[in-house]
């Protein structure tokens, strides 16, 4: 006879509680974090300036119903729609992603700690916005960056241990968690509502990733991380009203996310919830490449000009050899038809070619018209991977957290080029200091491309400044980024 089930309510699960303790107590003390922080968000605005240029991605900005408009409503940079938090953190965080050119982590896990500024910037506009209108002072650029610590830190931190892409399920959710937990204590929610809220996002239906990889590969990816930070936003919301939380949402038997999504198994941690993810991420500066191929695209940058001094181009290619870590070769090592952008800009041997044909990789490089050229899928059909499994190793290593790519071009006379090796991009932590001129430039490029000369010199000059920008209330910053 089967025994009956014990429906005493139990305490929150601790794995939850840590989350909510760390958001609401921890103290930020890190210089190198904070500094970090706001070249982030510079970054990560920019990347979403970028993708209003393509149209498959401006299609999905503004309200579900089309002329809404929300009274004190949080901004979506670089557009005029004024919209609830909900609906702007997944207009934010869809153009913020859509690219592929914002921040990464990489790790058992890997994602793009920055998606969660979608929840976070909308929500901190949203509460200024109505604070103003009731007389109280807003929330400032501070705040924001606070968050986006915290948020980095959290996704980045369960990351690092745990693989649930190996479950098929996508980084994601990490995205909804976090965002959670940071949007909560924003909106003022005593504790156990942030528990709820956050036991809430670990109970929903999590996303699988079949939508990055062949034969589903598609635009999902692009918007799956602002319909995460928007169901963050919404969840808080809802557990602002009281709505009831599921304390062992993880750890309940046969029902819970261990048993149900991850194999019976516990999340394991490295190390405690501080501000080491955000001192260590990593910056996408100069190519829109998903992470693993970032390395290997800068190899072939110099070998492109290697191949120029000496007299050859790719036509003269017999065989490009990539040694290259496990997870790269997991991701985007593919062979055979690529369907759409999004399936081309997780393609190594894609975006390997492109640059040694032609000496660049842009994010028009990944559309339609650019991939009809026949040369590109010849000589990527003649790019093989395999791995080093010491390069695997610097991966893991959390003293190194390498993404290396080797490159080997054998000429069809015979003849070769001497392997070219990176083990860190230029967004690399270890190469921070050259690496920020650049991503300071790639955030003029982005204002460029969307406001007058005027309008860019006084973003700039509120963004440039990080003691200036920090006192900014957030609705002023934003109201600058109105088109």
């Amino acid at each position: 006879m089967s025994q009956p089930v014990a429906a005493q309510r139990a305490p929150f699960d601790r794995e939850m509680v840590d989350i909510v303790d760390y958001v609401m107590n921890y103290r930020i003390e890190s210089d190198v974090a904070w500094r970090t922080a706001h070249y982030c968000l510079l970054d990560t605005l920019g990347c979403g300036l970028e993708a209003l240029e393509y149209p498959a991605c401006k299609k999905l900005m503004g309200p579900i119903v089309p002329g809404t408009v929300v009274p004190n409503g949080a901004r979506v940079p670089g557009t005029q729609f004024q919209l609830d938090p909900v609906q702007a953190a997944f207009n934010i965080g869809a153009m913020i992603r859509w690219l592929d050119f914002n921040d990464t982590w990489l790790a058992a896990e890997w994602g793009h700690p920055s998606d969660n500024l979608g929840g976070i910037l909308a929500v901190a506009d949203w509460l200024s916005r109505s604070a103003v209108a009731a007389g109280r002072p807003p929330l400032t650029m501070k705040a924001v960056l606070n968050g986006m610590i915290k948020a980095h830190e959290i996704q980045g931190v369960i990351a690092l241990e745990n693989a649930f892409n190996r479950v098929g399920l996508d980084h994601v959710l990490l995205v909804k968690v976090a965002s959670t937990a940071v949007v909560a204590e924003m909106l003022g929610l005593s504790r156990e509502e942030i528990l709820n809220a956050v036991s809430l996002a670990w109970v929903d239906g999590q996303a699988l990733r079949t939508y990055r990889h062949a034969p589903n590969a598609g635009s999902r990816k692009s918007w799956a991380a602002g319909d995460a930070t928007s169901r963050a936003v919404r969840l808080a919301l809802m557990a602002g009203t009281g709505e009831m939380g599921y304390p062992t949402a993880l750890t309940a038997k046969i029902w819970g996310f261990y048993d149900v999504s991850f194999n019976g198994e516990p999340l394991r941690f490295q190390r405690p919830y501080g501000f080491y993810v955000m001192e260590n991420v990593l910056f996408k500066i100069s190519f829109p490449a998903e992470f693993h191929a970032q390395t290997a695209v800068e190899a072939a940058m110099t070998l492109h000009r290697r191949m120029r001094e000496a007299g050859k181009s790719a036509a003269d290619i017999e065989h490009v050899a990539i040694r290259t870590h496990e997870a790269c070769i997991r991701i985007i090592d593919k062979q055979g038809p690529l369907n759409n952008p999004a399936d081309r800009d997780h393609c190594i041997q894609y975006m390997v070619a492109v640059p040694l044909l032609w000496g660049r990789l842009t994010a028009a490089d990944y559309e339609d018209g650019a991939a009809a050229d026949p040369a590109i899928d010849a000589l990527r059909a003649r790019i093989e991977c395999r791995e080093d499994p010491q390069f695997t190793r610097d991966y893991h290593d959390p003293d190194k957290r390498s993404i290396a790519n080797a490159l080997t071009v054998t000429f069809a006379d015979g003849s070769r080029l001497d392997e070219e090796v990176v083990e860190y991009p230029i967004g690399h932590a270890r190469r921070r200091e050259e690496g920020i001129p650049l991503l300071v430039e790639k955030f003029r490029t982005n204002l460029a491309r969307q406001f007058p000369a005027r309008q860019q010199q006084r973003i700039l000059d509120a963004s440039l400044d990080r003691a200036r920008l920090e006192q900014m209330p957030v609705n002023v910053y934003l109201d600058l980024f109105v088109i």
